[in-house]
């Protein structure tokens, strides 16, 4: 016997156009920083980044005095939970056919919580302020829940990869800058070759400040690849865009050590549109039922 809270209709399908309960999203970086609904969590101690989110969702919960459901994207583990929390503190793990139905009722239902651009306003006050750490997390955050609900070949979801690769560069962490500023080249490049030319560019910027002779070598070579490719369409117009292309085919030809360029800027978040998943990003596993660390009876409350 099914205990869904999703509303069904009498052949025990879900109820499409029925009121979606309110819906948080979660996610636990890889060194643990944790994030609700777009907000960085003051963990303190060694509190486990579980109890923070169980605990923050059913303060949730209680205040609006109903069942209150969340998605987590944990990376530390590599997994999506999808959960139910109670008023009275406790909490299930559900299957992802348990859940509101995939597509657009579940995107607006879970982007209606805290809409995108909010929380870019968010990312950017902290940057502004140099807290660069709890502006990459929620980049992080923000790109990783936009991918796994439009897409990442989305709009909104290329945004915020570009932001977090401006603040991955800004941080000093030029492997991962290069790495999701490639990503979004990539995709450019396959979609829309006019916007791929500035994108390239801040791919560019950020492998000129590896010092890896291997990922100058991998990288560089993706690179070159596409500034030949946007050159061949006539589309490198400014003198700075011929100058990084040969600079990119110069350093891979002599090896020559990384110049100085000037921090890439953030590109503007955009309207968005579905589309496939990026090959780079890491494949997360899919929801089951009855993860323990996000289940408990009732009786726990937030301290």
């Amino acid at each position: 016997m099914s205990h869904s809270l999703t509303p069904r209709d009498a052949g025990n399908l879900p109820t499409l156009s029925a009121q979606p309960l309110i819906r948080l999203d979660a996610y636990v970086a890889e060194d643990g920083s944790t994030v609700v609904n777009g907000h960085l969590l003051a963990m303190g101690g060694t509190r486990p980044p579980n109890e923070a989110i169980l605990d923050a969702v059913a303060m949730f919960a209680r205040t609006l005095g109903t069942p209150v459901a969340a998605t987590v994207i944990d990376r530390s583990v590599r997994q999506v939970a999808r959960l139910r929390v109670f008023p009275d503190g406790s909490s299930r793990t559900i299957a992802e056919e348990e859940d509101l139905p995939p597509g657009r009722e579940r995107t607006t239902a879970e982007e209606k919580a805290f809409p995108p651009l909010a929380r870019v306003e968010r990312i950017i006050q902290h940057a502004q302020r140099e807290e660069l750490h709890a502006a990459f997390v929620l980049a992080g955050a923000l790109r990783e829940h936009l991918t796994l609900r439009r897409g990442a070949e989305d709009e909104l979801s290329l945004e915020a990869r570009a932001i977090e690769a401006y603040i991955a560069y800004r941080r000093g962490d030029y492997t991962t800058s290069t790495g999701l500023a490639l990503t979004v080249a990539r995709i450019r490049c396959g979609s829309d070759l006019h916007r791929a030319v500035p994108e390239v560019a801040r791919a560019t910027a950020a492998w000129q400040r590896l010092q890896d002779q291997a990922q100058v070598a991998t990288r560089g070579q993706e690179l070159l690849h596409m500034w030949e490719k946007l050159s061949a369409e006539g589309l490198l117009r400014e003198p700075s865009h011929h100058a990084m292309a040969q600079a990119v085919r110069s350093r891979i030809e002599r090896g020559s050590p990384y110049a100085e360029t000037p921090a890439p800027t953030p590109a503007a978040a955009l309207p968005a549109a579905p589309r496939p998943v990026a090959p780079e990003d890491t494949p997360l596993a899919p929801t089951r039922r009855g993860i323990r660390r996000f289940t408990r009876r009732a009786g726990r409350r937030d301290s």
